[in-house]
């Protein structure tokens, strides 16, 4: 059995704040709705770990992927052991996806020992990678090895993707991208990006959201400012209120012909090099689960299916 994360997939955080029953729920729907995979980004509410197995749990075919897993909430010995412990429970159905940003100042550390890094992401995912792999693991092994990917932006986060584990998450990236990393990850590594959607018909309202969306993170993160920049977008343009290039280059639908959009961005990722895009559907509520939209985009999940697997 292999680890198949389909064509299409969602990407969501909204999970984090429905009771555990209505998870359960949700996900049970997603899967019937031919999603291929569920990505799960981690924040202050459920451990992402945590909330994997539940998701897991609640369903009987679908990949559950951890987009991403912070490496500075969780030593390696934490992370190491819960993704031995969730492959081996599910074979063929759990993803790792790895990556995050520091919090606080807590050191990461392996059996009591810091993790050296110098502070650079760089160094501090490779030493991170060597220290899970170091793990003196005890619990039964999966009968087939999950996959891993890291939530890679830069070339050299890339190359690392590619070198050490099965591929990339790319998070918040023009198509552009999408061409280069496959570029820099070469034809064998697992290629997943996500992209934000909005399937508001009125224009406005969508504009606004995208355009939220957007800022927040050009203003918080001085990674996906530096990523835009490789691809021919300016400061001007990147600061502050986002340019309409900007927020359409990041986020696809909205107004009248929504899916539409998105279909043809989709298909923009695949044809640039993608194997897998994961749809984050932006709304007003983001502490509510889309469900509608989700219906919504299901019937794209059957238009881009495809019958070969994208394992790794």
């Amino acid at each position: 059995m292999n680890t198949t994360v389909g064509r299409l997939g969602l990407w969501t955080l909204a999970l984090d704040a429905q009771p555990a029953g209505r998870v359960r729920e949700i996900a049970a729907e997603i899967e019937e709705l031919g999603f291929g995979t569920l990505w799960i980004g981690e924040g202050f509410g459920r451990n992402v770990l945590t909330q994997a197995g539940i998701l897991l749990g609640a369903t009987s075919g679908l990949v559950i992927g951890p987009g991403i897993a912070n490496v500075y909430f969780r030593d390696p010995i934490a992370m190491a052991t819960a993704e031995r412990a969730l492959a081996e429970a599910y074979p063929g159905r759990f993803v790792l996806g790895l990556g995050g940003h520091r919090v606080d100042d807590r050191p990461l550390t392996y059996l009591g020992h810091r993790v050296p890094s110098g502070g650079h992401a760089v160094a501090t995912m490779t030493d991170y990678l060597e220290a899970m792999d170091a793990v003196p693991l005890q619990s039964p092994p999966p009968p087939v090895p999950g996959l891993r990917v890291l939530g890679a932006l830069g070339p050299k986060m890339l190359r690392l993707a590619a070198e050490r584990t099965n591929g990339a998450l790319p998070y918040l990236v023009p198509v552009a991208h999408t061409a280069d990393a496959r570029t820099r990850l070469g034809p064998d590594a697992l290629l997943a990006v996500e992209q934000a959607v909005v399937l508001d018909p009125d224009p406005v309202t969508a504009r606004d959201l995208a355009r939220a969306h957007v800022g927040g993170y050009l203003a918080h993160g001085a990674a996906h400012v530096k990523d835009m920049r490789r691809f021919g977008y300016t400061t001007d343009e990147l600061s502050g209120t986002p340019a309409d290039r900007v927020v359409d280059a990041l986020v696809a639908g909205g107004g009248p012909g929504a899916l539409e959009a998105v279909a043809e961005r989709v298909q923009a990722h695949f044809d640039a090099g993608a194997d897998h895009v994961c749809l984050q559907v932006l709304t007003a509520r983001a502490d509510i689960a889309p469900t509608a939209e989700w219906r919504e985009l299901a019937t794209l999940a059957t238009l881009f299916s495809r019958s070969e697997a994208v394992a790794g």
